[in-house]
């Protein structure tokens, strides 16, 4: 009777240990998910906002149409990216020719002192900033959900319940300049 009962116990151990192990995936993926949808959210304000940029500077800066086309295509492309790899790629694009944008505005010192610059500029940076904080703390979701699909015994839960590594939002090697910081100066 005792072998039994020590069997029955240690099974049940084992299913409730199975059952944890395999919430705590859901729990990781879940965390994962929205932590990029948090990305895409900052995403959406930053391109809500290139067009008002745009629009300010180009009434001082004319003549400069090619710089505007690019911020524009950037823009299209970015927001049409279907792939995690495809989407950063097309934000280092944009954060390129959005910086290009900034250098056009150096040569206006009527522009650089317009209240309405000046506020879109700080309202960008701030949305970089929050878009550098949240591909973080998603590629962090991220390193927890693939070490533990890695790691020994949550391989084995991982692949009973086809968890799936996910992939980093890393900036892409085309724009190394994008992991250098935005220079504006007043």
């Amino acid at each position: 009777m005792s072998i039994t009962l020590i069997i029955l116990i240690v099974v049940a151990v084992l299913i409730l240990w199975f059952i944890g192990s395999f919430n705590h995936f859901v729990r990781l993926r879940n965390r994962a998910k929205e932590a990029l949808a948090d990305i895409d959210v900052q995403l959406k304000r930053r391109y809500d906002l290139i067009p008002n940029l745009v629009n300010t500077v180009k009434g001082y800066a004319t003549h400069e149409s090619s710089a505007f086309e690019n911020v524009t295509k950037a823009r299209a492309s970015a927001m049409g990216a279907n792939t995690l790899s495809g989407k950063a790629q097309a934000e280092d694009t944009l954060s390129t020719a959005v910086r290009g944008i900034f250098v056009i505005a150096e040569a206006y010192p009527e522009l650089k002192a317009n209240q309405n610059f000046l506020s879109l500029q700080n309202e960008l940076s701030d949305t970089e900033n929050k878009i550098q904080a949240a591909r973080r703390f998603y590629n962090t979701n991220v390193r927890d959900l693939n070490t533990g699909i890695e790691s020994f015994p949550g391989n084995v839960i991982a692949g009973i319940g086809h968890f799936e590594k996910m992939d980093f939002f890393e900036l892409g090697e085309a724009d190394a300049a994008a992991k250098n910081p935005v220079e504006v100066k007043f």
